[in-house]
């Protein structure tokens, strides 16, 4: 079973990434990953994207796609994958659509995972960490986890530790900026998913229950 997975940064698309990659024993493919290990390969590939990411660039689609192919062809493979964080746009879906196209790749099922913007804007900065395990999840905007209050302030709902932020999820712009790309119909991720709704069998879940929710729903339509 081969699948791409969308969802606007805040939806929980790792956390079901996760778990799909678990119900279906398939790898859990990440761009920035295949990134890294092109790079500490010293891949050919590798080589020329390092050369964008040294100067903070973008890396272009004609490296990004083979390594993309590449890592499909591997072994681990064989029996399906999930697609994370690819395509980001509607020109790079065009072109992904077409290389596995030619490359006899067939293109299963997508996920999208569907979230109101102001929504997943909380999602990312109600985000706490519990300075006693990060795993412990609290999110003050997610009645589900929200924290537990002490003296007047927020701890851990798990084990009454001390909470903090991570810089990035307090950034406001970054997420801003993120979402703008994510959330455009007409050239961003969402024209990309409306692109692949016109060729391929699209699952759309509501991103706004709880973690189990979500994922009984997605699981129950990949049958």
């Amino acid at each position: 079973m081969n699948i791409i997975i969308f969802g606007p940064n805040g939806s929980g698309k790792g956390t079901q990434g996760a778990i799909i990659q678990k119900k279906f024993n398939i790898p859990h493919i990440e761009t920035g990953v295949i990134f890294r290990k092109n790079i500490a390969e010293g891949t050919e590939l590798g080589k020329k994207a390092k050369v964008y990411i040294d100067k903070g660039e973008l890396v272009p689609d004609e490296i990004t796609i083979p390594m993309i192919l590449n890592r499909l062809k591997e072994p681990d493979c064989a029996n399906g994958w999930l697609l994370d964080g690819f395509p980001r746009n509607l020109a790079q879906a065009e072109a992904l659509y077409e290389a596995l196209a030619k490359e006899n790749i067939p293109l299963d099922y997508v996920i999208e995972i569907q979230l109101d913007r102001q929504i997943a804007k909380n999602r990312i900065m109600g985000r706490r960490l519990c300075v006693n395990d990060n795993n412990h999840p609290n999110n003050i905007y997610i009645d589900a986890i929200k924290p537990a209050e002490k003296d007047g302030k927020f701890v851990c709902r798990i084990c009454g530790g001390e909470l903090s932020t991570r810089a990035d999820d307090q950034d406001e712009a970054a997420i801003d900026k993120r979402h703008d790309i994510y959330y455009d119909t007409e050239k961003g991720t969402m024209a990309a998913i409306n692109f692949f709704k016109e060729r391929v069998n699209v699952i759309t879940v509501d991103g706004s229950p709880g973690v189990n929710e979500v994922s009984e729903e997605i699981l129950k339509k990949l049958g």
